[in-house]
């Protein structure tokens, strides 16, 4: 999360009124970017992660657990730390590059809700080695900050959600739910980080919409829950604000967990990684590369089949959080005709990407959203101050929103050496990546930011994660792969992934050959595609055989992600995600010691995708079935959250060093930590 601003909010009927203006002097603030940094240079590309942490605080005399709104008081300690502040911690800079030396010591920011912290390496990683080794490390030491911060019950647990989120009482300090700002029947105004933008974002969205954000997910039905499954923590009779009619009026659904509220969603956990960029060029070629990624990445970090203490039938978070910003008007999701509002809006603001950007040849139209909404009057005054066409669309695209949070004193006049109004939208359109423009005033690049994934509940694991990505962006870059897939196909495959063990049962649409083809002048004019690059190990790398573009649909297919990340067997089949990162490391003659410290964390991704490891989300649900006060009724006790939370820290500690949670580690990683079997 970035600096937060202080000002005067403008509550909504006010917002609405400058919602234009905003969006203008926006515009301006990006052209002025643009035009000083569109031909910016960095020596390499660099990247960072962001780990968010869930404080939680355990009555073990009780056998309760809760959530500790303790977010102000342990970062106000951090800050404070001497040792910390001798170690070089602060506002993380890109352009900074790696640490030299010794530790950095890590960076620790608010998040939306007083339960959550999260925590950066204090410098940038480079994509040497000895930078991927030192990531596992770096967040195994910022988990150990954040804990020796705390008070001696509470622990920095990385579960996407609390379990009992909602509950009406899991929170320490308690306060009652129903406050002005969320209208929550489940949840106080006093969940949220107090800073003015969080209660102002969400009564803003809650404003613009006309109702409350509704929330319902599928419920999984065991052998015992009743058909049809009513949430029985639904009051119905409420009557504390005008918006407790949502219920009556049908907003809680038959068979459904019901969540009324943007904490449910912002109050979520994840793994992000930022890259920088070498120059603008390669930030746009790693914007769309890694898009079609996402799904298959969300499905492989599946953690999260609980809310508000009931088992639920998906198995990730992201549509989730995507309901609890959802600000759209009935007119924008098609529910009565078009007469206020400008377009029907076929997604919420936080989504699944719509565009492409790169300036690639081998961007087809066909590849393009053909439901894409685009404010044609920013796309003109882009295209006019110099902009190309299609990143202009791309931005007059996330210009279609409003602005939700506007400070009465940003208003007083346009200043082209800042960000803020830009920013207010561009930070407010959360999509599975983001492409960042440098920062006014900074030295910082070009930069691509990798959203999808849920945390995960190691460090070991997160690491693994981390370190995957940074390959497959090194074997993108490296040898010009090609992932284009029609954006409706990303957007369906972002919905199986939300499926219960979508990693193992279900497919998903991907391109079948994303190697560049060995072609004659005209093929290479026609496809738009380069030679594949010659292996340094001797090696030829695959290719095939050139052919004019056909139809679309025949680029690619439907495959398991075990397909997508180890790859097809059959000849010709696809190479795999993985495969396809060994003969990177191939490519570079990577030593032997190297090499084996990496393979633990690529087979932590074959075996999630082969379904010889689980997820999170599916150890979670096996946990809770197996519990003695389970009832098989899909409710999640007080008892089972208790015990399930202390598994996951028992996890978090020992990693199956104990044999505890040996189902979602590998055999090599294990043996690694002295455990046999």
């Amino acid at each position: 999360m970035g600096l937060l601003a202080i000002g005067t909010p403008l509550d909504w009927p006010e917002a609405k009124e400058k919602a234009s203006h905003v969006r203008k002097w926006g515009i301006e603030q990006l052209l002025a970017i643009w035009n000083n940094a569109k031909g910016k240079e960095r020596d390499a590309l660099l990247w960072g992660d962001e780990i968010e942490y869930l404080v939680v605080n355990f009555d073990d005399e009780q056998k309760e657990v809760k959530l500790s709104l303790r977010q102000a008081d342990i970062l106000e300690a951090l800050a404070s730390d001497p040792e910390l502040l001798k170690q070089g911690g602060g506002v993380p800079d890109l352009a900074r590059g790696p640490a030299k030396g010794g530790k950095t010591a890590p960076v620790f920011h608010p998040e939306f809700g007083r339960f959550m912290l999260e925590a950066t390496p204090g410098a940038p990683w480079g994509i040497g080695f000895k930078d991927l080794l030192a990531v596992e490390g770096d967040m195994r030491w910022r988990r150990e900050i954040a804990k020796q911060h705390m008070e001696a019950n509470e622990f920095p647990i990385t579960l996407t959600t609390f379990p009992r989120l909602g509950d009406r009482k899991s929170i320490t300090p308690y306060y009652p739910p129903s406050g002005s700002k969320l209208r929550s029947q489940f949840l106080p105004d006093e969940i949220a980080n107090p800073h003015i933008r969080f209660p102002t974002l969400a009564a803003n969205i809650r404003a613009r919409r006309g109702r409350k954000v509704e929330l319902n997910v599928p419920v999984f039905h065991d052998e015992k829950t009743a058909k049809p499954f009513k949430d029985p923590t639904v009051d119905y009779d409420l009557h504390n604000w005008p918006e407790d009619d949502d219920v009556r009026n049908g907003a809680a659904k038959d068979d459904s967990i019901y969540m009324d509220a943007m904490a449910f969603g912002m109050g979520s956990c994840c793994l992000q990684i930022t890259f920088q960029a070498k120059n603008i060029d390669e930030g746009r070629t790693m914007y769309d590369q890694l898009s079609p990624l996402g799904p298959i990445l969300l499905a492989l970090t599946a953690a999260t089949p609980i809310y508000k203490g009931f088992l639920a039938d998906t198995d990730v978070r992201w549509n989730q959080i995507s309901g609890a910003v959802d600000d759209r008007t009935p007119e924008e999701l098609g529910e009565k005709p078009l007469k206020n509002d400008r377009w029907r809006i076929p997604k919420s603001r936080y989504a699944s990407n719509s565009t492409y950007i790169a300036q690639d040849p081998r961007l087809r139209s066909e590849y393009l959203d053909p439901d894409l909404v685009v404010d044609e009057e920013h796309k003109a005054r882009l295209i006019e101050g110099g902009m190309d066409e299609r990143l202009a669309t791309h931005f007059a695209h996330l210009f279609i929103r409003d602005p939700i949070v506007v400070f009465s004193e940003d208003l007083e006049e346009l200043d082209l050496n800042k960000a803020d109004h830009f920013e207010n939208l561009q930070s407010t359109n959360w999509q599975h990546m983001r492409f960042k423009p440098p920062p006014v005033g900074s030295d910082i690049g070009w930069r691509v930011e990798v959203r999808p994934m849920e945390i995960q509940i190691t460090d070991f694991e997160n690491a693994a994660f981390s370190v995957f990505v940074v390959l497959i962006t090194r074997a993108i870059l490296t040898f010009n792969l090609n992932f284009y897939l029609p954006i409706p196909r990303t957007t369906e495959n972002m919905e199986t992934a939300h499926r219960r063990d979508a990693v193992l049962n279900d497919k998903f649409h991907f391109r079948k050959d994303p190697l560049p083809r060995r072609s004659s002048s005209r093929a290479a004019t026609t496809n738009g595609s380069t030679s594949a690059p010659p292996s340094t190990t001797g090696t030829p790398t695959p290719s095939r055989p050139s052919t004019p573009f056909g139809p679309v649909e025949d680029e690619y297919e439907l495959m398991t992600v075990n397909e997508i990340i180890n790859g097809q067997d059959s000849p010709g089949g696809f190479p795999g995600l993985i495969p396809l990162v060994e003969m990177y490391l191939d490519s570079l003659n990577v030593d032997v010691e190297t090499r084996c410290e990496l393979a633990q964390y690529l087979a932590l991704i074959r075996g999630r995708a082969d379904g010889s490891l689980w997820t999170a989300a599916r150890w979670i649900r096996h946990f809770v079935r197996g519990h003695a006060k389970y009832e098989g009724d899909s409710v999640v006790n007080e008892e089972v959250s208790y015990d399930l939370v202390k598994a996951a820290e028992r996890v978090t500690i020992h990693e199956a060093r104990d044999g505890f949670g040996k189902e979602m580690f590998g055999r090599t990683r294990m043996q690694r930590n002295g455990v046999v079997g």
